[in-house]
């Protein structure tokens, strides 16, 4: 294992739930370590937003998605897992996508069963491939793993949308009987669905908890409950910095300067790492 599969590892070995505020590039990444948080997710939605303004369809491609994450990795120290997607093509596509996050810097990968292209397990119009090329495509993550790549995988199955709980559940049951180290199934409904997937599949849960969505919003101490380990918030702080943008916008729309909503100056540099950058320039002055 990698040294940041390592880290995921023994988080996951912990007792309790680990909230995973989402991120979508550096900047994003370094707040949520700032903040003390344990591990973080690169969202696809959230990355496709920031990176081309795009919506979560499908529009994004490996190498931008590889990219993004190389840079994000890079920025912190805390394990991040990385949205893989359906594996941008077949199952020889998830091996190489998993071994490309492996040298990313990622902790884990997440590869879903939805049909390319892919939708946000959120909207309209997603659908999941059969049985057989679900199950082909996590097994070639963990063959990828296995024999290199050294990461986590996390399989995650949308087929309660398309198909119904029970056949989310036999899919959910299926991927970790594969080997993967984490399973995900999106979109339950309810709380009462939720216990069922914590309850019933042997591996390790991961919540997804996006404002407005499928799955009702629970505090962390109920998830933990129920038997998640990890719980996701892929979206938080995309519509948080969204709302502040648009609310400076609107002040400075309207002839003034949204002083009173801003970070100060002192702050934001030290932030991005100023100061750390003087003291390296320090160390190495040619005197």
């Amino acid at each position: 294992m990698t040294p940041a599969a390592d880290k995921l590892r023994s988080l996951l070995a912990e007792p309790g739930l680990k909230v995973m505020p989402c991120c979508f590039d550096a900047l994003s990444a370094t707040l949520i370590e700032r903040a003390g948080f344990p591990v973080t997710f690169m969202s696809g939605f959230a990355v496709s937003a920031a990176r081309l303004g795009l919506p979560d369809t499908g529009l994004i491609s490996y190498g931008e998605m590889l990219d993004q994450g190389r840079n994000i990795c890079a920025a912190i120290d805390i394990p991040v897992i990385g949205d893989g997607d359906t594996g941008y093509g077949n199952a020889i596509n998830v091996k190489r996508t998993v071994a490309g996050y492996g040298q990313a810097g990622f902790a884990c990968a997440m590869i879903e069963d939805q049909v390319a292209p892919k939708r946000c397990g959120h909207t309209r119009g997603k659908q999941v491939v059969e049985r057989a090329a679900a199950l082909a495509r996590v097994r070639a993550a963990v063959d990828a793993r296995d024999e290199g790549a050294g990461i986590l995988v996390m399989a995650r199955t949308d087929a309660r949308a398309t198909d119904g709980l029970e056949e989310a559940l036999w899919r959910a049951k299926a991927f970790a009987d594969l080997g993967a180290d984490i399973v995900f199934v999106e979109a339950p409904r309810d709380e009462a669905e939720m216990t069922r997937v914590c309850a019933e599949v042997p591996a390790p849960q991961m919540a997804n908890m996006v404002e407005q969505g499928d799955t009702p919003i629970l505090p962390p101490r109920q998830l933990e409950e129920f038997g998640y380990a990890l719980a996701a918030y892929p979206l938080t702080l995309l519509s948080a910095s969204i709302k502040a943008m648009e609310a400076a916008l609107v002040e400075m729309a309207a002839g003034h300067h949204p002083q009173a909503l801003l970070k100060d100056f002192a702050s934001l540099r030290e932030v991005v790492g100023f100061e750390d950058y003087y003291q390296a320039e320090e160390r190495y002055r040619d005197d």
